[in-house]
């Protein structure tokens, strides 16, 4: 196939052109997201803005029609995420002509992305291949700190700084790439909780605000019981509002936990990939951490 895109695209009756995302407005790309059904506000847009780069697609005066972005790990991965067409334009080729343009921005990087079902026979045609299905779940959560709470492996405490290091171990381990810069960010902007073997961390979940109240993720831990453990506190902390956590796992204690606690799936997305398996994908691959919970579709 051929990736070398234009430099404008001629649609119906019109032209788009394409812009760099750090020049827009931001009420703006949330006009695009709210366009598609997306719950992002605008402070979301921002982070995901300040964690990657990416263009848009613009009419002749101005309108912000599109949308992608990748975030880079390292010198040879990214994800791909925010890939977002007016609803107008999403069978006239846009979506392809924004993916071509940042194929040319991550030449040799091995990429992932989670794809919407509208978006997947886009992804398909570009060579992306399926991997696993990402459950959305989401609700009012319901606290319930008697369940399973006996037999913690560890101590259950509130994550500070100083745990930013081994927080980026762990999920380096994980998810099976290093993402310092991002675990940074996300540090900042959440609340966390870790499990702690004396002053070892073994499992940490983190969660900030997003769209519709708050998101859990990423939770990185070696068994669903510890998983269980280290999310259940920030259910305790947002019980009674809304809140979403994005999950590969469709069975065990896990899983159940979410429904028990008043996040049944809504929806699910397709996690897909172009080039090399990532290890936490690969079936009896070495490692024994497992990420639980997505820091979100777009990133992963």
């Amino acid at each position: 196939m051929e990736l070398k895109p234009s430099g404008s695209l001629k649609i119906d009756t019109f032209s788009m052109r394409i812009g760099d995302i750090e020049g827009v407005e931001l009420d703006r790309l949330h006009a695009l997201s709210l366009s598609v059904g997306w719950p992002h506000r605008a402070e979301d847009w921002q982070f995901v803005r300040q964690s990657g780069q990416g263009f848009v697609a613009l009419d002749e005066i101005g309108r912000v029609l599109g949308s992608a972005m990748w975030f880079a790990h390292g010198t040879d991965f990214a994800t791909v995420g925010m890939v977002i067409t007016s609803p107008r334009l999403q069978t006239l080729g846009a979506g392809q002509w924004l993916m071509k343009r940042v194929f040319e921005n991550v030449v040799g990087r091995d990429l992932r992305l989670n794809a919407t079902r509208a978006a997947r026979r886009l992804y398909l045609s570009l060579g992306f291949q399926p991997e696993k299905t990402v459950f959305q779940c989401q609700g009012i959560a319901r606290a319930q700190t008697s369940v399973g709470a006996a037999g913690i492996r560890g101590d259950i405490r509130r994550l500070s700084p100083s745990d930013i290091p081994a927080a980026i171990a762990l999920d380096a381990a994980a998810f099976g790439v290093r993402r310092a810069a991002l675990i940074e960010r996300l540090f900042a902007h959440s609340a966390g909780y870790g499990l702690f073997k004396g002053d070892t961390l073994n499992a940490f979940a983190l969660c900030r605000p997003f769209g519709r109240g708050h998101v859990v993720g990423p939770v990185v831990a070696e068994t669903d019981a510890d998983a269980v453990a280290i999310v259940r506190p920030h259910v305790a902390d947002r019980s009674g509002s809304f809140l979403r956590i994005d999950t590969h796992m469709d069975n065990g204690e896990f899983a159940a936990f979410l429904s028990h606690i008043g996040l049944p799936v809504y929806d699910t997305v397709l996690t897909m990939s172009l080039g090399r398996r990532l290890p936490d994908f690969v079936i009896g691959g070495a490692t024994t951490l497992t990420t639980y919970a997505l820091a979100s579709q777009t990133l992963g």
